[in-house]
């Protein structure tokens, strides 16, 4: 097996073995270090490129700790100039005289011989940082009306625009099932199943939305001033919220900003009356009010116009705004996903997308600044997240399609698509490419650094690992043979926050957006097919739980091959050595890659084996894996050194 080693190279990242301050305000002096091998050059000089105002400025970097475990340290400061500050090292080689013999650039992107992006430098952010415990989320999605019914369930009419279904009835993928099935789960479903949510050592959980509709999805939402009867109204999201706070479990709605549903009151109001004080709401394209823009051309979804004083004072402006009281008691949610955020206010030669999400934010830090605020974008999100309002993206770019692509092998079964027609194109993220792409480990590992290069490192500690979710096939309906626990794992301890969508625990499968809405399956726990996702799950989360390091911890990818990635996350407290890899495995890479002797490293999951031979370490095993070793934390010197 051929290996990318990459340990014996410069690195840098935003963590604290790095980075002085990750919270500076404008004006601060932050120091910020890089690691060199030792014998790396020689080096003439070591600097810091800055970029304050669009215009460079330079830095001269110190050795302020040389040889330790195979490593120098440098160390140079920057003044934060701007509220997303940018730098990047250049190292200067020196010739046999000493004098300087070219130049290599480190950022984001790695380490190269050729000048970089600007876009894809390190960022000191001197925006308002996001909660403490945001880092350190283990996120599960529930997808109310398929997740648990409470007794109370069974006392309600189905409503007029539903198909009643059974609880063990299949899911209809087909219109107008598709948005209208309707089985019935409820906040008191979910309140009364939070002790499953202890146990698998989740500690965020994310409500799809929760507002009167006329769908099961209800992304078309009528009114964003109540909860939907159906759950059981505003008293039982009260309760739902309550305990999971008394557990340990934070709670985060959904919300849509781009537009509301056609039966939304603002909508009524304004269709047809120019005159209404709704009328500026959303983008008539006719002075008789009835002809209208709309998300994808779903007229039952119009799409609001963030031009309207009165809409953002409704909306996002204050505490009384819709942003702004359910985060109040007696509500007290713990925050928001913002539905299709990267589509918010923008519209042919209108872009207001900015000035609406930091309004948003401005709002929830003037009523609970202990809140937080994703946002979905489902590509290259990079341009709005940049610190100044999102917290973290809900994105597929950098790491769910990139796992996809390595670990999928498509059984290719037939499936219903929305319109009755039988396909067996496996489902991905309705990119018509002809199915899921065939990734080697390799290629993953170049997406996850080319759309994660330009997050500044705070963002992307915010940004969602996510298998699957209500809006994709299940991973695991086109999962090679054994791949299951390696992609988790691979959720778990890569940076950003892991994400368990409701179901995914049990095993269970789904063709595409729609099919995977599957009901869960309570009752089946004991099953030992169950019973084996489970305890996967338990012991994977686990790990994100039991050793801090995961969530801020420093990042250094150790040795990629053809299907194998090894890399550590570490801090001065620890170091987490992990092994991925489909199929059998050999994967070797330097002794002084981690540091310590072989004889320190603990294993804490997995199955792969640890030795030391002729000057390497390897990781070996005959099987997929996904092994996890402690080993004890960098010898990195301490600030103020």
């Amino acid at each position: 097996m051929s290996e990318d080693r990459r340990a014996n190279r410069p690195h840098h990242d935003g963590s604290a073995l790095y980075v002085s301050n990750s919270t500076p305000e404008l004006g601060d002096s932050v120091a910020v270090r890089v690691r060199v091998p030792v014998g790396y050059g020689p080096l003439h000089a070591v600097r810091v490129r800055s970029n304050p105002d669009h215009e460079p400025l330079w830095s001269e970097a110190t050795l302020v700790s040389s040889d330790v475990d195979g490593w120098d340290w440098w160390q140079a400061d920057v003044v934060v100039a701007n509220p997303r500050h940018g730098y990047r090292w250049v190292f200067i080689h020196a010739d046999d005289e000493g004098r300087p013999a070219g130049a290599e650039w480190l950022n984001q992107s790695g380490l190269s011989r050729i000048e970089q992006l600007d876009g894809e430098d390190f960022a000191l952010l001197a925006y308002d940082a996001p909660p403490e415990w945001l880092s350190s989320s283990v996120l599960y999605q529930v997808f109310p009306d398929r997740f648990a019914r409470s007794a109370a369930a069974d006392e309600r009419p189905v409503p007029e625009w539903a198909i009643a279904a059974d609880w063990s009835d299949p899911v209809d993928p087909v219109v107008p099932g598709r948005s209208q099935q309707y089985y019935g789960g409820d906040l008191d479903g979910v309140r009364e199943r939070l002790g499953h949510l202890v146990s698998l050592g989740v500690n965020l959980l994310y409500l799809t939305p929760v507002f009167p509709a006329a769908s099961n999805h209800r992304y078309d939402a009528a009114s964003f001033a109540e909860v939907d009867e159906l759950l059981g109204g505003d008293e039982a999201l009260i309760r739902l919220v309550e305990e999971a706070h008394a557990r340990g479990i934070r709670v985060i709605g959904d919300l849509t900003s781009n537009h509301s549903g056609h039966l939304h009151e603002w909508f009524r109001a304004a269709f047809g009356s120019p005159d209404a004080p709704e009328g500026d709401f959303y983008y008539f394209s006719n002075d008789a009010h009835t002809e209208y823009e709309c998300w994808m051309g779903a007229v039952t979804l119009p799409k609001f116009n963030w031009k309207s004083a009165e809409l953002r004072r409704r909306f996002i402006e204050g505490p009384d705004s819709i942003v702004g009281r359910w985060l109040q008691a007696p509500y007290s949610l713990d925050g928001w996903r913002i539905d299709v955020a990267n589509m918010t206010g923008r519209l042919h030669d209108e872009d207001l997308n900015e000035s609406v999400r930091q309004q948003i934010r401005r709002t929830m830090v003037e009523v609970n600044p202990d809140t937080i605020l994703l946002g979905e974008s489902t590509n290259d999100a990079a341009s709005d997240f940049q610190g100044d309002a999102w917290h973290g993206a809900m994105t597929y770019t950098c790491f769910t399609r990139p796992l996809w692509g390595w670990l999928s092998e498509p059984t290719h079964a037939p499936r219903l698509d929305w319109d009755g027609s039988t396909t067996t194109e496996p489902w991905y993220f309705t990119q018509p490419i002809g199915g899921i792409p065939k990734l080697d480990a390799r290629e993953f590992v170049a997406q996850h650094q080319r759309f994660t290069a330009a997050y500044p490192w705070r963002v992307r500690l915010g940004t969602m690992n996510a298998l699957d979710t209500h809006d994709t096939a299940r991973f695991a309906s086109n999962a090679a043979p054994g791949t299951v626990p390696l992609a988790l794992g691979l959720s778990v301890t890569l940076p950003g926050i892991p994400v368990v969508f409701a179901g995914d625990e049990f095993g269970l499968t789904g063709g595409d957006g729609e099919e995977s809405r599957t009901p869960i399956p309570w009752g089946s726990e004991s099953e030992p097919a169950v019973r084996h996702v489970l305890d996967t799950y338990r012991a994977t989360i686990g790990l994100r739980r039991d050793h801090p390091v995961l969530d801020t911890g420093g990042m250094r990818w150790i040795a990629v091959a053809d299907q194998a990635v090894a890399f550590v996350r570490e801090s001065v407290d620890e170091t987490l050595l992990i092994v991925a890899g489909r199929g059998s495995l050999d994967l070797e890479w330097a002794t002084d890659a981690v540091g310590g002797p072989i004889t320190v490293a603990s294993r804490l999951l997995g199955e792969a084996e640890l030795v030391e031979r002729d000057g390497v370490w390897a990781a070996v095993s005959a099987d997929s894996t996904f092994t996890v070793w402690s080993l004890p934390g960098a010898s990195a010197p301490a600030w103020g050194a």
